[in-house]
């Protein structure tokens, strides 16, 4: 195997992950450059880059047009690119014009990540190499009548999702025959619109299940190895809330199953790079694989907290070519890690998406305390990415300790100027079933009602400068 020392890596993404990413390359000796969009020229990523260059044009376009992505990379002398997370992170096109273009992508091969993408081939795939997977259509579907009668077949409820998308868009339940047509349509509609395919596929529903994912390295020689699983199961609206590593309410029996198919699938498909299995934990331990993320995850800082691994470096280095470091029975896993996604979003308005100024910013810290952010007071948030704004992760040697941390962290941490969701995440970690590890998928559809929150009040100056931003932004469009 050929072996290539990276020396300077272009990252193709923003805010806390280009940091993550920036940090680690420091770590390892190798130079980087950062790219930003105009709504991006204040970014805090920018000024701990080597380099900086902006990409013209629209927000978020800038960030998806590779072919412009990869010219400044050769222009700049990167011989790599790092995708992070979102934008064109699970794009093999992009990961194929990186190849053709004499870039090395740090990620997995465009094969795999063509394969996971395709959410029923995947699944195929998957059941092949032996892993349990949940009834549901092998082929996308777009007739109606179709998709009716397999419903009927596999029993309701069932679940509609995007056969070209994710993150909870073009996805609907099920759970009566005659609420199909109405939901089928809306969810083809949203699958059109944001992923410009209306195919879908059914599949059985679990009701109240854990949303359970194993981590999985794999280098270019055929070793694979996990690092532990992960719980994502508080989530709103199918997008996750909180993380937390190793599971408070796994069996042994199901977590070394899970660890065994993950890893065995892996090897069977010739897998390279980092990636995420992720899967349904029934209340009977019965588990059903239901995505693959080819990529870094944002929650992979629980898993370094409690294995002290890495991922990010060694994601980098298996794209050099070099050899896992470590064995499965060197990789120890100690105490719990939690991580809270901080969201610039207004609970009092049914968590709407909030971009503003922050005019003050406050951190916690102390032991076991880590911060993955790229905000900072007077920073104005843009209205054209998603929300999350900084990232909290804790540990601690135990459930008890990490959650008190948690709490404390959680009244530590201040952000004005703009509203977050903080006061939800507080609730949650005062919350008697959190604090005993009782939660499935529906945790916060059944505590969000009984949660109380305030509207927060704001300075007139912060809403003078707000509104003037909001001004400047739709005069830009």
């Amino acid at each position: 195997m050929r072996r290539k020392k990276i020396r300077k890596v272009l990252i193709a993404n923003r805010g806390e992950i280009a940091t993550r990413i920036i940090r680690a390359c420091k770590e390892l000796g190798i130079k980087t450059v950062a790219i930003y969009s105009e709504a991006d020229s204040k970014g805090l990523w920018l000024k701990k880059a080597d380099e900086a260059y902006m990409i013209p044009g629209d927000p978020i376009k800038a960030y998806l047009n590779f072919y412009k992505i990869v010219d400044l990379a050769k222009n700049t002398g990167a011989d790599a690119i790092h995708p992070g997370y979102g934008f064109l992170a699970e794009n093999a096109d992009f990961a194929r014009y990186c190849q053709k273009r004499g870039i090395i992508f740090i990620g997995p091969k465009p094969e795999h990540i063509e394969l996971f993408g395709d959410k029923i081939k995947s699944k195929i795939a998957m059941r092949e190499v032996g892993v349990p997977v949940l009834p549901g259509t092998d082929e996308p579907i777009t007739d109606l009548e179709e998709a009716k009668k397999f419903a009927k077949k596999i029993g309701f409820p069932v679940i509609i999702k995007a056969a070209y998308g994710g993150g909870g868009r073009g996805m609907r339940i099920v759970k009566k025959e005659e609420d199909f047509e109405e939901l089928f349509k809306s969810a083809t509609s949203e699958a059109e619109k944001f992923f410009g395919n209306g195919a879908v596929f059914i599949e059985k529903y679990v009701e109240n299940p854990r949303h359970i994912e194993i981590q999985v390295i794999a280098d270019k020689y055929g070793n694979v190895v996990h690092l532990g699983e992960r719980d994502c199961s508080i989530q709103r609206r199918h997008q996750k809330v909180i993380e937390i590593a190793p599971s408070p309410t796994l069996s042994e029996k199901v977590r070394r199953e899970l660890y065994r198919v993950a890893v065995k699938s892996m090897f069977k498909l010739g897998y390279e790079s980092v990636g995420t299995l992720e899967f349904l934990v029934d209340e009977n331990d019965n588990f059903y694989f239901i995505e693959m993320n080819t990529r870094i995850q944002v929650e992979h800082p629980v898993t370094e907290m409690i294995t002290g691994i890495d991922i990010m470096q060694r994601m980098i280095e298996i794209a050099e070519g070099k050899k896992l470091p470590f064995l499965q029975e060197e990789i120890q896993m100690r105490g719990y890690s939690i991580e809270f996604r901080i969201n610039a979003e207004d609970p009092t308005k049914n968590f709407a998406p909030s971009p503003g100024r922050i005019t003050s910013y406050h951190s916690p810290g102390g032991p076991g305390v880590r911060i993955d952010a790229a905000v900072y007071k007077d920073y104005i948030i843009p209205p054209y990415y998603d929300p999350m704004i900084a990232k909290l992760i804790v540990w601690a040697l135990n459930w008890e300790q990490v959650v008190n941390r948690a709490q404390r962290s959680l009244d530590e941490f201040i952000v004005r100027g703009t509203p977050t969701n903080l006061a939800l995440l507080r609730h949650i970690v005062r919350d008697k079933d959190f604090r005993e590890g009782r939660f499935t998928t529906s945790y916060l559809d059944e505590k969000l009602p009984k949660f109380k929150f305030k509207r927060e009040e704001i300075n007139p100056e912060d809403l003078a400068v707000a509104l003037a931003a909001a001004i400047a932004a739709y005069h830009k469009l």
